[in-house]
């Protein structure tokens, strides 16, 4: 089952399935329990009713019981014999005894009193031959309830039994067994069954079908972006973009970063081209001029420039390194954690450039710690890159200076020429990036060294910012974490 929609339908249809079993279950016992607990009661009634004729000493064949044919009566003495049954009781489940023929009792009353002679025993003259009858006692705890069957007038049917015992006058302890129909009890669930039988399949026929509806419904969009994400495969066209809905749920947020990642994605593919395109561009100048010398070389030795040669050279050599070095960078190359002495590197950095035009000043305090993790190559790179920079710009003065700040270590890079405009601090970062000055004063740079900064700095945890100097001119500041 490989769709959304009918896997969601399926999981709420089971759920409510489950729901409403249980409930219907739930149902169905409590309904059970309060009409078993209402036929209980009323055979209870019944009972106490005949136990209390009993306690009067009221003989059995005397006993006023009910005569409706669902209430049925058995009453058994102390032996578990059948003394008294109610009118048409045929059989009997459930109380003890299947007996239903009353049996003479030598504890039993009987329609003639209860003396020994045969006479009116009891009864005096003074109440016109009748004797009060003795008073015994029903008992008051809560009845034996049990569940069984009978047969009154030839109609067998379930019943609640209660069993209540009475004691006569005399010591004789009776049991009366009262029934109530459970009838009504299994009509009443038997009823509730069947409805929720038919009713069960049509609501979660309802439910499937309004889940499908609305799992439709919210999945419509997705079905939108992945058409579009489709289609800008198939043409390849990053600048189009997936619709998004104007909800605020879950998917209106995943189509705008759908869009925001094919924005970022245009970019980077944009800038990879230029990249290449540039490059070429840029290698295409000084393979050119080579292989023109190597010609004219050929065809007159005399004329061979080697100096020029050598220089075209080393700046073929130089693009290669740092077209490689960029290229390493965008893989996400992790700079090595290495710790360094950034003062110490600046020095060995300026000690090597002794064929720069302008000499450089460097300030570097003795009591400072300027300890930085990361790659020594990397890092020599973008120092050198920055005197570079400087060099290439300077009028009389370069200097370079660190100091402690925020818990790093800032490098900054001065020079007196012309500076760089507001307007253009954040796009001479840029890759292949050069200003109009800049190629009038320097006919091979190929503007990757402050971009390649720019990324070491940041691959190193640390930023490269340019800014004014004091004196006119540029001043670039590269700040990297301590060490520590």
């Amino acid at each position: 089952m490989r769709s959304v929609r009918a896997r969601a339908a399926l999981g709420a249809t089971v759920v409510v399935a489950v729901a409403l079993v249980g409930a219907g279950l739930a149902v169905l016992l409590v309904l059970r329990a309060n009409l078993t607990d209402q036929a209980g009661l009323q055979a209870e009634v019944v009972a106490r009713e005949a136990a209390g004729q009993l306690a009067l000493d009221v003989p059995y064949d005397r006993l006023e019981m009910r005569e409706e044919e669902d209430h049925p009566v058995q009453v058994t003495d102390e032996d578990g014999r059948v003394v008294a049954v109610s009118k048409d009781l045929q059989a009997i489940s459930g109380t003890g005894t299947d007996q239903v023929t009353p049996a003479p009792s030598p504890a039993a009353g009987s329609s003639t009193g209860s003396g020994d002679d045969g006479s009116d025993d009891g009864y005096g003259d003074d109440n016109g031959g009748h004797s009060i009858p003795g008073r015994g006692e029903v008992d008051s705890d809560e009845p034996d309830f049990t569940n069984g069957t009978a047969t009154v007038d030839g109609e067998t049917a379930d019943y609640r039994f209660a069993s209540v015992q009475a004691t006569t006058s005399a010591g004789v302890t009776l049991t009366v067994h009262a029934g109530a129909p459970l009838a009504a009890e299994q009509e009443a669930v038997g009823t509730v069954r069947g409805a929720m039988l038919i009713g069960l399949p049509v609501l979660l026929l309802v439910v499937a079908g309004v889940t499908w509806l609305v799992t439709r419904r919210a999945l419509r969009p997705v079905e939108g972006i992945r058409r579009e994400m489709a289609a800008i495969t198939a043409s390849e066209d990053l600048s189009r973009r997936v619709p998004e809905p104007g909800s605020r749920d879950e998917i209106a947020r995943l189509a705008r970063t759908t869009n925001e990642t094919l924005t970022a994605l245009e970019a980077s593919v944009d800038r990879q081209r230029r990249f290449v395109a540039d490059a070429s561009h840029e290698l295409r100048s000084p393979i050119a001029s080579l292989r023109t010398q190597l010609e004219v070389g050929a065809a007159h030795p005399e004329l061979l420039d080697v100096p020029g040669a050598v220089a075209d050279t080393v700046r073929l050599q130089a693009l290669a390194a740092d077209l490689l070095l960029l290229a390493r960078l965008d893989a996400g190359e992790r700079p090595g954690r290495t710790t360094l002495d950034l003062g110490a590197l600046v020095h060995e950095e300026v000690s090597q450039r002794t064929g720069d035009r302008i000499p450089v000043a460097v300030s570097v305090p003795d009591s400072g710690a300027f300890e930085v993790a990361g790659s020594r190559g990397q890092l020599a790179r973008v120092i050198g890159n920055l005197l570079d920079n400087a060099e290439r710009h300077a009028e009389r003065t370069v200097a370079v200076s660190l100091r402690a700040e925020r818990g790093g270590v800032v490098v900054a890079v001065t020079d007196d020429g012309a500076g760089v405009p507001p307007d253009e601090r954040e796009r001479i970062f840029e890759r292949f990036v050069r200003l109009d000055d800049a190629r009038t004063r320097d006919e091979g740079g190929a503007g990757l060294g402050l971009a390649i900064a720019r990324d070491v700095a940041a691959r190193h945890g640390g930023r490269l910012t340019v800014d004014g100097a004091p004196q006119g001119g540029a001043r670039f500041e590269l700040w990297l974490p301590s060490a520590g």
